[in-house]
């Protein structure tokens, strides 16, 4: 496992949903890249997708600054307004990440639940990769737990060693500060 390499995709609309209406607790990102590498592998490549208002708000804007320093690659794109409602999907752009990088790592971990990347991750163990998704049993799609079988793993049982505590916040609070005091 050491010798492993493994890529992190994260659907950060997913996540959000997911530790908002399934989970009602938040997950520290630093402690879900610590996870990974002690039980898939050495982390090479950890990329976060959110969609985004055409001016985050502070909080959002404090949040996009940390990720980079917490070693994630940041993809955005904008929020549309389609049919009245609010669009920031990077399925595309995280299944293009996935196989434009497919020569660097030989374990994807995608945290999300969302069924559009059924066909990717066949395409993944087809080229013979390894794959592990997280998610939740409350939130994942049939389908992407049928093709995930004993490489799903449920968030929800992680609560323990992902949860964001209060120490967790003054990290981020002192990662935030840094962060503004490098800008003046």
């Amino acid at each position: 496992m050491e010798n492993t390499r493994v890529a992190v995709f994260i659907d950060g609309a997913n996540l959000f949903f997911l530790q908002n209406k399934d989970l009602q607790w938040s997950i520290d990102l630093r402690k879900l890249l610590s996870y990974i590498g002690t039980y898939y592998g050495k982390v090479v490549d950890a990329y976060y997708y959110i969609g985004l208002e055409a001016t985050p708000d502070t909080g959002m804007q404090g949040f996009l600054n940390a990720l980079p320093k917490m070693g994630y690659a940041l993809r955005t794109k904008p929020i549309k307004i389609v049919g009245g409602k609010r669009k920031g999907n990077l399925d595309v752009e995280i299944v293009l990440d996935m196989f434009s990088t497919i020569d660097l790592y030989d374990t994807a971990v995608l945290v999300s639940g969302d069924g559009d990347f059924d066909r990717a991750l066949q395409l993944l163990r087809a080229k013979g990769k390894r794959f592990k998704v997280l998610s939740t049993e409350g939130f994942v799609a049939h389908e992407l737990r049928n093709t995930a079988g004993m490489h799903y793993i449920d968030l929800a049982n992680l609560r323990a060693e992902l949860e964001k505590t209060s120490q967790s916040n003054v990290e981020d609070a002192k990662l935030a500060k840094k962060f503004a005091d490098e800008l003046i």
